[in-house]
């Protein structure tokens, strides 16, 4: 079984962080959807160094050059800690025999710290992260990666993951595939009674 670490295990949203420093909701919704966007912000998935962006985009908005470099020097308050239903599935399959695995878009600075603080992604036996690999979820080539690595058949594997189109691409990859949406489904497709 393969895991998706930001919304199935790991509670990640930029917002954790950037509500300390912008009190207007408003206003902090705007400078996410138009300063630190998910746009620039997948480049880091992709390998990009966080800290050399955020002082190139700093440099272009110098007005809110403080709240971008506060992106790289205080990210690991966007993880506001564990999902506890997803811990908990995550403790039971491994806890039953299955093997379980990592595919995560994540920066590469970035998960070293999440994997010394979070003693539950030590029970992955081994985990894909984008931003060492410099290719990421949805692109295919990442499920095929994850396959070849850990020699994992593609139609005895299931994946789960919060983003449908990461679904989508997995099953396009010949795996099993399902949105996760909480422990209960993920039980049922593996013939297990909901906990």
């Amino acid at each position: 079984m393969v895991f998706d670490i930001g919304g199935v295990l790991l509670d990640w949203d930029p917002r954790h962080l950037y509500r300390k420093l912008i009190s207007d909701p408003a206003e902090m919704e705007w400078f996410l959807a138009n300063v630190c966007t998910p746009q620039w912000h997948e480049k880091h998935d992709r390998g990009l160094s966080t800290a050399e962006s955020c002082a190139a985009l700093a440099a272009e908005w110098p007005q809110y050059a403080g709240l971008i470099l506060a992106w790289s020097e205080r990210g690991e308050e966007m993880v506001a800690g564990p999902l506890p239903d997803g811990v908990k599935l995550l403790r039971q399959v491994t806890g039953s025999g299955l093997p379980c695995y990592g595919l995560t878009n994540m920066e590469a600075e970035t998960y070293p710290k999440r994997l010394a603080r979070f003693d539950f992604l030590r029970c992955l036996t081994g985990t894909v992260v984008s931003g060492f690999e410099g290719i990421a979820k949805p692109d295919r080539a990442i499920y095929e990666l994850l396959l070849h690595r850990f020699d994992l058949d593609a139609a005895t594997t299931l994946f789960i993951d919060d983003c449908a189109v990461n679904v989508s691409a997995a099953a396009d990859a010949g795996m099993q595939a399902m949105v996760y949406s909480g422990p209960g489904p993920v039980l049922s497709r593996l013939g297990w009674p909901a906990s």
